[in-house]
């Protein structure tokens, strides 16, 4: 229309300008409308304000839960099958106990139910239940209380044998499996002592869990402190948990014969971890021969107590002379 007006103002007149404006002017407009270009597409950029969803991607199914292992979660799967082969490849009778006093788990392995020589262990029970027929600590006996402490901290055989004749003698037997759960505890031979002792590794660790978890306070804890506080010749067996884990310990050694022939026994009891969590109990009757030495003992069952409670091996013990 603006091209319509221009034309006319050229001064030209008549019906035949009029026309050929009027013609123009419609071809023009014609010519706009028919040219009138298609909108071109929006720019690429401004598609990407509103990109398509993109498709979900595939999820993967959620691991399974840690499996447990006897009540002990799959961290300890390596231990504990590592413990295993290690009691299966041993020669003569081993068998060991491990008990999480925080979750209840218990994991056993080898001759867990075959009675052998208690040996000095016995000395842990006897101790416990001096204390407790006492009152506890601060009732003892000035001769109990040396005897007690020299019988802990050394082993001394005199020392037990002094305290088994002044509290009863064969009387603490039936004591010690009413008290303890010591069901399995007997005294082999008429004339026997508490050297003449046989348990299982179940009775050490029922022992050992009485006293944690039932004793009466000042009882558990001069036990707890003695049982820490050993000397060099107790220093394996429990106590190669390490240092980081204040490990308490009674040990047994002894060379017994029977069926014609010496054999070394080597058996530990004790506790390991924050709040005494774990208990370990270890009894190893060797055969008799070449191979079944008290060095071989005393490094077999320190190695078993160190594989299961993640301390190095093989365990840095020292075999103390006797």
């Amino acid at each position: 229309m603006d091209r319509a007006r221009h034309v006319d103002t050229r001064g030209r007149r008549g019906a035949l300008v009029a026309t050929v404006a009027g013609a123009l002017a419609a071809a023009a407009l014609l010519a706009v409308t028919v040219a009138a270009p298609t909108p071109a597409p929006p720019p690429v950029a401004s598609l990407l304000l509103y990109p398509p969803t993109p498709a979900p991607a595939p999820t993967s199914p959620s691991p399974s839960p840690c499996p447990t292992v006897n009540g002990f979660d799959c961290t300890w799967a390596a231990r504990l099958a590592t413990a295993t082969a290690l009691v299966d490849a041993a020669p003569g009778q081993l068998g060991v106990i491990l008990i999480d006093r925080a979750t209840g788990a218990r994991f056993t392995a080898g001759a867990t139910g075959t009675a052998t020589w208690a040996g000095s262990t016995v000395k842990l029970g006897m101790a416990a239940l001096v204390l407790d027929t006492s009152g506890g600590p601060d009732g003892l006996a000035p001769a109990d209380r040396v005897d007690l402490a020299a019988m802990l901290a050394v082993s001394d055989d005199d020392a037990a044998s002094r305290v088994w004749e002044r509290h009863g003698g064969r009387a603490m037997l039936g004591e010690l499996r009413a008290r303890y759960g010591m069901s399995g505890l007997a005294i082999s031979g008429s004339n026997g002592n508490w050297g003449a002792m046989t348990c299982t590794p179940g009775d050490l660790a029922a022992l050992m869990v009485h006293v944690l978890d039932r004793a009466a306070p000042a009882v558990r804890d001069y036990l707890v402190d003695a049982m820490r506080h050993v000397g060099d010749i107790q220093r394996w067996g429990v106590w190669a948990a390490g240092p980081a884990l204040a490990p308490g310990v009674k040990n047994s050694w002894l060379e017994n014969p029977y069926g014609g022939a010496a054999h070394w026994n080597t058996s530990t009891i004790g506790f390991a971890g924050p709040a005494e969590r774990w208990v370990v109990a270890v009894m190893y009757q060797m055969p008799a021969g070449t191979d079944g030495s008290l060095a071989l003992g005393v490094h077999t069952v320190s190695d078993l107590v160190a594989v299961l409670l993640g301390a190095p091996t093989p365990a840095p013990v020292t075999v103390r002379p006797t």
